[in-house]
């Protein structure tokens, strides 16, 4: 693969088929929508962005900041939409704010729009962030935030060769979202899907509605049972969800 920032999690596409290009959290890697991709179904080309400094990419540098992330993925992404009569962007935490940041890209440079953009698990681009930055914890402190967030299996902290390699990682990619910043009036014309979990202490109901300030098209939020990680425990609702709001999309 390379370079290559998209990955393929979906079955060979049929001709026509809507693409869903997903983007990870924090510490996050292009198979973390593995179950996801299932669950939306086969009638979707589900890709997933690979950022650098992890699994198959693992030799090449961090990306310390959102602009030179977009910067990076943007060409590979270009080609595989810029073709395509019907796609969607699903970003989770950290992923949704590098989905918004494309979709701005894509607006600007393609003249194309996203059917849909999803924002999962994270507060609108504009909104105040919490006094806590993770970036700067050190590492015990990080450790333990990842344990309460989820998602990092405590068993990989144990051992220290891939605690240094996860919490270098982690540590990154919360400083690109945490130094990131938005203007009020950022928007997409794409219509926005809020979704978080209604135990997810980075983002409450509240935080997400405030997305809809960044679209000129319509927008949903919705909450699931869980915490940060609420699309694992709810997948196929998700997915469910995902297929709905495309088709309306698609019909309108």
């Amino acid at each position: 693969m390379g370079n290559s920032w998209l990955r393929r999690l979906s079955p060979s596409p049929r001709d026509g088929s809507h693409k869903l290009v997903c983007f990870p959290h924090a510490g996050g890697s292009a198979m973390s929508f593995g179950r996801l991709a299932e669950c939306v179904g086969s009638e979707y080309e589900v890709l997933a962005v690979q950022y650098p400094g992890r699994q198959d990419r693992r030799r090449e540098p961090l990306v310390g900041n959102i602009s030179d992330l977009v910067d990076g993925l943007l060409p590979e992404l270009m080609e595989a939409v810029g073709g395509a009569q019907d796609f969607s962007l699903f970003g989770h935490s950290m992923g949704s704010v590098v989905a918004f940041e494309a979709g701005r890209r894509l607006e600007h440079e393609l003249g194309s729009s996203a059917r849909v953009l999803f924002a999962s698990g994270r507060r609108a681009p504009s909104a105040a962030l919490p006094e806590l930055r993770v970036h700067l914890l050190n590492d015990r402190e990080l450790a333990e935030q990842l344990v309460r967030f989820g998602g990092t299996p405590s068993a990989l902290l144990e051992d220290p060769e891939f605690r240094e390699l996860i919490l270098s990682i982690v540590r990154n990619d919360y400083r690109a979202i945490e130094t990131y910043e938005c203007s009020t009036d950022a928007m997409v014309s794409s219509p926005i899907v809020a979704i978080v979990g209604d135990r997810d202490s980075d983002a409450s109901f509240a935080q997400i509605e405030a997305w809809g300030s960044h679209t000129s098209g319509g927008f949903f939020a919705k909450s699931f049972p869980g915490g940060h990680f609420f699309i694992d425990s709810n997948c196929r609702a998700v997915g469910q969800l995902i297929r709905d709001h495309c088709a309306r999309a698609l019909s309108s």
